[in-house]
């Protein structure tokens, strides 16, 4: 694929000498992908010896703790590693078939499952059952409503079992992020183009959530979807700044050089990269450190992490001999194709 990141530095054209960027923190060799923070790295080990006990204690200690976004997670995460390395899914399975986490775990690796294959709708709609049993584990857990959330976009549901869904879940947590990203991905899949509204709908989760929810980061996930679609270059640019100034404003209070808030970063700074406002971009990179996240990297390229080096490193070079620019009003401009 053309490194469209890339391309897109050529734009940002010096107008007077540069303060050099400093180096990164960590060097490329280091940087690792989607890394596990420290609760779920040793499960994922005791998982690939083919022990689900830990697994199990992770799961039940965020339910205990109301720890729904940690949750939300570990449930994805133990799902993508059940797809390749089955034998703890199957052992815990057999052991304790009616865990609340199990059955999370079973109901998420079943829509992945389906979510690949060229009958996805079809396919989704037999998962149903799992989800509802999943559901009916723990009445708090809002984790089962964020995957009938993404169930329903893949199974083309219409907008009024959508809505039932959707108030299912915030009933639950009303700012749980996991719910509101599948909301607002069912929004934009359903309203082809409607980037505005899409974006009202991502302001005002984040403008009633705590300064310190990943919820204030949801904006930036909107701008994302008018930065890479032709028809979203008519939102004002001054919405797209304020999307990144909440986001930037959240990532400066949490932990630099830490797998918990990557995602969130990387999403950022390519955001940031492509309102071209680079030295921001290059704080982010900055500060997720090692991590780097498929998402956003992978809509871009068969190699996210590959691509994500590639960008930081046309960065760094464009910030040595480039000022640092960051327009503001009027639309995006040189977004790159």
């Amino acid at each position: 694929m053309v490194d469209t990141m890339a391309l897109h530095l050529r734009f940002l054209r010096p107008r007077r000498p540069a303060t050099p960027a400093a180096p990164p923190a960590v060097a490329d060799g280091d940087v690792v992908l989607d890394a596990p923070d420290a609760r779920l790295a040793p499960v994922l080990v005791a998982a690939a010896r083919g022990d689900h006990t830990p697994a199990a204690a992770l799961l039940a200690a965020t339910a205990e703790h109301a720890e729904w976004e940690h949750r939300d997670r570990y449930v994805r995460r133990l799902a993508v590693f059940a797809r390749c390395r089955p034998d703890f899914f199957r052992a815990w399975t057999a052991e304790t078939p009616d865990d609340p986490g199990l059955l999370l775990v079973g109901a998420q690796l079943a829509v992945d499952r389906a979510w690949d294959s060229p009958a996805r709708a079809e396919l989704l709609r037999q998962v149903s059952p799992l989800i509802t049993a999943a559901a009916g584990g723990d009445h708090h857990d809002p984790v089962p409503w964020r995957l009938a959330l993404d169930h329903a976009r893949g199974a083309r549901a219409g907008h009024r079992y959508f809505e039932e869904l959707w108030e299912a879940a915030v009933r639950r947590a009303p700012h749980h992020y996991g719910c509101h990203v599948a909301a607002l991905r069912y929004l934009a899949a359903s309203w082809r183009g409607a980037h505005r509204e899409c974006l009202d709908f991502a302001e005002r989760a984040a403008q009633d959530a705590p300064a310190d929810a990943l919820l204030q980061a949801l904006p930036a996930r909107a701008a994302l979807g008018c930065l890479t679609d032709s028809s979203g270059t008519d939102v004002p640019r001054a919405r797209l700044d304020a999307a990144a100034d909440r986001a930037v404003a959240l990532s400066a209070r949490l932990p630099a050089d830490d797998p918990w808030p990557a995602q969130i970063r990387n999403l950022l700074a390519y955001v940031l990269l492509r309102l071209a406002r680079p030295a921001e971009a290059w704080e982010q990179m900055r500060l997720t450190g090692a991590y780097a996240t498929s998402f956003p990297w992978e809509r871009m390229s068969d190699d996210p992490l590959g691509h994500f080096l590639r960008v930081r490193g046309a960065l760094r070079e464009a910030l040595r001999v480039e000022t640092p620019h960051r327009g503001r009003g009027g639309t995006p401009r040189a977004l790159g194709h």
